[in-house]
């Protein structure tokens, strides 16, 4: 009987509104050669619609439920690069599933997000007073997205490609 290890992502790209991950975990996998998954466009495709039209119809708790089960099945089945939700990481399940894997904390400044973002209402915890839910949000999420982060890097003044060179090299050193 052969021992086959499931696929593991190579990395789980995790961080706040407008950090980037979907940009940067698109064009990490494309320098690693492997594919590319993003859990909210994972739900959107399974559920027909928006998250933000998830959120308005079903409420937040319908979304994380969703959520937490998409980012447990990509952890166990996706092996290329991982990119999860803003909020995924402050379930204790969610978190506690990132155990062992290589997490990218994407840090952003509010000056970059919102130049990113541009706060509009698609994005349903930013809908009211913008600027400060995001500060609050932040605030708040800060402490687990550095609990669960094995790789840190701030994108301040950096394109995606210069933030995709230092996460190379630094899982590259994480594993050495």
């Amino acid at each position: 009987m052969v021992n086959q290890t499931p696929p593991r992502p190579l990395a789980v790209v995790v961080g706040p509104p407008g950090a980037g991950k979907t940009t940067v975990g698109r064009a990490l996998a494309t320098r690693l050669g492997v594919a590319f998954h993003d859990v909210d466009a994972a739900i959107e495709a399974a559920q027909g619609r928006s998250i933000s039209d998830i959120f308005v119809d079903d409420g937040e708790t319908v979304f994380r439920d969703l959520e937490r089960a998409e980012v447990a099945r990509a952890l166990d089945e996706e092996p290329g690069v991982v990119s999860l939700g803003g909020g995924a990481v402050m379930d204790p399940r969610t978190e506690a599933a990132l155990a062992g894997h290589a997490v990218v904390f994407l840090d952003v400044a509010i000056a970059d997000a919102s130049k990113r973002i541009g706060f509009d209402r698609s994005r349903p915890l930013l809908s009211v007073n913008p600027r400060a839910s995001w500060v609050r949000m932040m605030n708040d999420r800060r402490p687990t997205y550095e609990r669960v982060a094995t790789v840190r890097v701030d994108t301040a003044g950096r394109t995606p490609e210069q933030v995709v060179d230092v996460v190379v090299a630094e899982l590259e050193a994480a594993r050495a």
